[in-house]
């Protein structure tokens, strides 16, 4: 039971990225059972949201979650998108603010300055291209491989600075791994990362195995990336190339 919650635990601090907003909740969510009145209003934003939370650390949880379902053990996390911690810690720093203007002035603006990051610097923000608001290369890919209406959906192996937007823009495209693989604060293994991403030079047979293993119709892979062995020498056909990206179609994998 003890190594469940511990598993629990490390699920909650990754969540919680470098833990300003847990803290904050936290705070928030002592605050408004002692300071809220409105019992009805306690109920929404601050017991609910503490069983919740207390539930979510129980063994017993996660134990009846993974047997319920088939992918529990990877999706337990999404228990914690329950918790309303925007809603909780607004209002808790509303009502700070309202009851004590001095002190809620002095506390909400140093906590916005304390935890707060300049949104623009993040690799992953720049100027919209399209009314999508992703990267037109990567609608420009998807559009070459996207199945027709009616056909199955397909399977395409992505550069990690695209993986992150492919499934905005079309669902019929389905990945080996997706942003939980990139993310390297939690540390998973999957085999066409592996060997795709890691290695300064692909060994084009390992990628070949790895994606056939994993049904990959396509390789998407960055014109200058090094490989060992042309794709098209291991039998695979360039569809084309978009903005710098080839686009390999595996033939055993087509039907």
């Amino acid at each position: 039971m003890y190594g469940i919650f511990m598993e629990s635990w490390v699920i909650f601090k990754q969540y919680g990225g470098n833990g300003y907003l847990l803290f904050l909740f936290g705070a928030a969510l002592l605050y408004l059972l002692i300071a809220e009145k409105d019992l009805r209003k306690k109920i929404v934003v601050a017991i609910v949201p503490a069983i919740i939370l207390v539930g979510f650390f129980v063994p017993f949880t996660r134990i009846a979650y993974v047997a319920i379902l088939d992918d529990g053990a990877d999706t337990y996390y999404r228990l914690l998108w329950l918790l309303p911690m925007s809603v909780c810690v607004s209002y808790a720093g509303c009502k700070l603010f309202a009851k004590h203007k001095r002190i809620g002035t002095a506390v909400i603006g140093a906590v916005i300055i304390l935890c707060g990051s300049l949104v623009y610097k993040n690799e992953y923000v720049s100027r919209a291209q399209n009314l999508y608001h992703i990267p037109q290369v990567v609608i420009n890919i998807c559009d070459k491989i996207s199945p027709e209406e009616g056909e199955p959906r397909v399977r395409a192996v992505f550069p990690k600075e695209l993986v992150h937007f492919v499934r905005q823009y079309d669902t019929d495209i389905l990945m080996p791994y997706g942003r939980d693989i990139i993310a390297s604060q939690w540390n998973y293994y999957n085999a066409v990362h592996e060997v795709f991403e890691k290695p300064e030079t692909i060994n084009a047979e390992e990628l070949l195995a790895a994606t056939r293993e994993t049904k990959c119709r396509y390789i998407v892979m960055w014109q200058d990336r090094s490989i060992d062995v042309s794709l098209e020498e291991m039998g695979l056909i360039l569809v084309d190339n978009v903005d710098g990206y080839n686009i390999y179609e595996d033939p055993k994998m087509a039907n």
